[in-house]
């Protein structure tokens, strides 16, 4: 059977991009939450999000291509360029049917959407931007990807919430496995802090309003958390067929080893309270990995640092690991980064990759005090540790009941 491998990795995130700056940050457990500068939050309850700042673009696209483009194409784009770039790989001499590009958005050109409902309301129709359509496609970042690199091969943007990028992901490893593309660039973008979707969120009570103390809003797991905290920015991966990896040379990071898939058939924002779903999406993975779950290295949780999320998942991980749950090591790259969404699945991946290539696992921050509700888990706790890492689990869930679950293993 094909196998895939994971061979370049490209990142736009609240605490830096490219994967140096990136992992270099998470190492440190530097915190990217802070007050709100892409809009005005006067009336709005929640004035805090983890941005991507000092953000110039027109490194990336030209300033024409760059106003017709949404702003989660100005992240997927670099982050594609940084994969391809990091890789190595020559994409002039890949078969242009054999090349794809697997990345989805949960919220799509959300920016773009409600600009043009203002200047709708404000201006008329004839205002509205002839470019508003494509501008607010969820489809674009895979788009825009495609035509930048010539890839006319399996093209997908899956939608599905917080659990977006993982699906792109996994389902580009089965799309390579089956033979039908031996490269795919695959990830998730995101760019939805926005007035309409902070008010939309936080009215359901789902974000943190920790507005006096940014830096300790994101606390997965804690006791005392109280929401997610709003993130952006993109991760792309290049997976590839393992001997077409190998035939060029290419540094292999790491290899995704198995991909679980449930849905929980519950309800549109909770997770279901048995956890039957996850569990076997955590399963299914292993399965297909080969793994027994004493030989799980490292849990990459969800980790939302909402009470459902973070005290349903701590069971579920106790569930599936039995005793191994507090030898593993457990951490939520959300504690610093906040939640990105529909690429949150992607940025985490990519954290974890780094954890295999360095011997290093970044802190969850934040984590101060056990929730008596949460079963006990091997949380990292605000620093880092040095510890050998093969192989890892990567769990994340969306609204509607989606799960995904990936394994990455080292490859030897």
């Amino acid at each position: 059977m094909r196998r895939t491998v994971i061979t370049g990795l490209g990142v736009v995130s609240p605490i830096g991009w490219g994967k140096e700056a990136y992992w270099d940050a998470l190492a440190v457990g530097k915190n990217g939450v802070g007050p709100i500068n892409l809009f005005d939050t006067e009336g709005h309850t929640v004035k805090i999000a983890a941005e991507v700042r000092d953000f110039d673009i027109e490194q990336w696209m030209d300033k024409k291509e760059a106003r017709r483009a949404d702003r989660v194409v100005h992240f997927a784009l670099p982050a594609a360029d940084m994969a391809v770039k990091d890789s190595g790989i020559d994409v002039a001499s890949l078969d242009p049917f054999k090349f794809g590009v697997y990345i989805g958005s949960g919220e799509g050109g959300i920016t773009t959407t409600h600009a043009n409902y203002d200047i709708l309301r404000e201006k008329g129709p004839s205002k509205v931007s002839p470019f508003f359509v494509p501008m607010m496609l969820s489809n674009m970042p895979a788009a825009y990807t495609a035509m930048r690199f010539g890839a006319k091969g399996p093209n997908m943007a899956v939608v599905t919430a917080c659990s977006t990028a993982t699906h792109c992901l996994g389902e580009a490893a089965c799309t390579i496995a089956r033979g039908d593309a031996d490269v795919i660039l695959a990830g998730g973008a995101e760019a939805a802090i926005t007035p309409i979707a902070i008010a939309g969120f936080a009215n359901m009570k789902a974000l943190s309003a920790r507005n006096d103390d940014p830096a300790r809003a994101s606390r997965p797991f804690d006791r005392d958390r109280d929401g997610f905290v709003m993130g952006e920015g993109a991760g792309i991966l290049l997976l590839e067929e393992l001997e077409h990896a190998r035939a060029r040379g290419a540094h292999i990071y790491a290899e995704v080893s198995g991909y679980g898939n449930t849905c929980d058939a519950y309800h549109i924002t909770a997770p279901d309270p048995d956890g039957s779903s996850s569990i076997e999406a955590m399963r299914i993975a292993m399965r297909n990995a080969g793994w027994a779950p004493e030989q799980v290295d490292l849990y990459n949780a969800h980790g939302t640092s909402t009470e459902l999320n973070d005290k349903g998942e701590s069971w579920v991980i106790s569930k599936v690991f039995g005793e191994h749950a507090e030898k593993m090591a457990v951490h939520s790259t959300k504690s610093m980064i906040g939640h990105c969404l529909g690429a949150a699945g992607a940025v985490e991946t990519i954290a974890a990759i780094m954890a295999i290539e360095r011997g290093i696992i970044h802190p969850s921050i934040n984590y101060d005090n056990q929730d008596p509700e949460c079963a006990r888990i091997g949380i990292i706790a605000n620093e880092a540790v040095t510890r050998k890492v093969d192989r890892v689990i990567i769990n994340n869930a969306g609204f509607g009941g989606h799960n995904g679950v990936l394994a990455i293993g080292r490859i030897e």
